[in-house]
């Protein structure tokens, strides 16, 4: 545990030539396929997992320019426990949790899940969600590895 919030280096997507457009680049191309859910609560719900303080504070506060409620976003944490998310939202949260958790079960993804995410979402949703889940890994795991410091970004 750091004893002083410093960052290791700088954000990896700015240090590697090309990361960061091809990082946004994807991020446009699953943009254009409209989920029944906000992204913003994947990517909360994949940064609390992995406790990536930027992203948590980064889509909370995304999530309440948006409109949201602070019930909703206060209850992502425990969103099996609270009536506030769809059966569509709480489809879309189970498999952000399981494929933010891979190793935590010999089935990351069961049958049972992907069924209940594919009465919800149709291919190119679940193609968005999929594609939506591994890239906020991906930020999450660049900005814990290099212990990147909440306020501190330039993008």
């Amino acid at each position: 545990m750091p004893t002083t919030l410093t960052a290791r280096q700088p954000q990896p997507v700015f240090t590697v030539e090309g990361a960061m457009d091809a990082l946004q680049t994807l991020s446009q191309s699953i943009s254009r396929v409209k989920l029944p859910i906000n992204r913003e609560f994947v990517h909360l719900r994949a940064s609390q997992i992995n406790g990536c303080s930027v992203c948590v504070d980064m889509h909370a506060k995304a999530l309440r320019k948006a409109g949201e409620s602070e019930e909703r976003v206060f209850a992502i944490g425990a969103w099996r426990d609270t009536p506030y998310f769809t059966p569509a939202e709480r489809a879309a949260l189970a498999l952000t949790e399981a494929l933010t958790r891979l190793a935590d079960q010999t089935d990351a993804v069961p049958d049972e899940l992907w069924e209940e995410v594919s009465q919800h979402l149709d291919e190119a949703q679940r193609a968005a969600l999929a594609l939506d889940i591994a890239q906020i890994n991906v930020w999450n795991r660049l900005n814990v590895a290099t212990r990147q410091i909440v306020g501190e970004q330039s993008w």
